[in-house]
């Protein structure tokens, strides 16, 4: 199967390039800061795309998806858009589990201080999960801000360790854009907008076949 992955559209989703795929998939930080009108833009616009299957998770711009109830939440996705918070789904035997948590920075949403509340989240992550979507980095890992200082989290890396999903989708630092492999994991940091929010990065192309 083909998958597309893009990140940190915040509200320019209409700008981007999106080549042909079977997935597409968004890894967070869909609007600017997360309002009413901003999340249904953005949906009216995915449920829109060409591909089999959409997949999104939430960022830490995106409040709505915090604030709002399951309920609420569940009436506004439309039927075509696979929505995952701290949750998977399987695709054509292919198990795809997403989280929209990162570490706390300020007050944003679905911030978790790093240690032991974080790694309740990354505890659920099943161990044969294929494809990992969180919208933060791990430790370490095209996680470099524009100030050099590594914003990643450590626990997730260890998770991602143990776990060794055959690729690991974020975004979160728009300047640490890129790809990284290891011998068990591809890591994608698919941000589409630069440091200065400027749509500067392509989509990200990948294949993974079915087992």
């Amino acid at each position: 199967m083909k998958f597309v992955v893009i990140s940190d559209t915040h509200g320019q989703h209409k700008g981007v390039i999106l080549p042909k795929a079977d997935v597409l998939i968004h890894a967070g930080d869909v609007s600017s800061r997360g309002y009413d009108h901003e999340i249904i833009n953005f949906l009216n616009w995915f449920k829109e795309q060409n591909y089999e299957y959409k997949i999104f998770i939430a960022g830490n711009h995106d409040f709505f998806f915090e604030k709002e109830s399951e309920k609420i939440i569940r009436k506004i996705i439309p039927k075509n858009i696979i929505y995952l918070n701290d949750s998977g789904v399987n695709i054509k035997g292919i198990n795809i589990w997403g989280s929209p948590i990162s570490p706390w920075f300020f007050d944003w949403a679905f911030n978790r201080q790093r240690g032991e509340e974080i790694s309740r989240h990354w505890e659920l992550i099943p161990q044969n999960t294929d494809i990992l979507i969180t919208h933060g980095p791990a430790y370490g890992i095209l996680d470099k801000t524009i100030g050099k200082e590594k914003a990643g989290c450590e626990d997730l890396l260890l998770k991602i360790q143990k776990v060794k999903p055959k690729f690991h989708l974020f975004g979160h630092i728009h300047e640490a854009y890129g790809i990284h492999k290891t011998k068990q994991t591809t890591f994608i940091n698919a941000s589409v907008l630069d440091q200065r929010y400027q749509m500067k990065n392509k989509s990200v192309e990948f294949e993974l076949n079915r087992k």
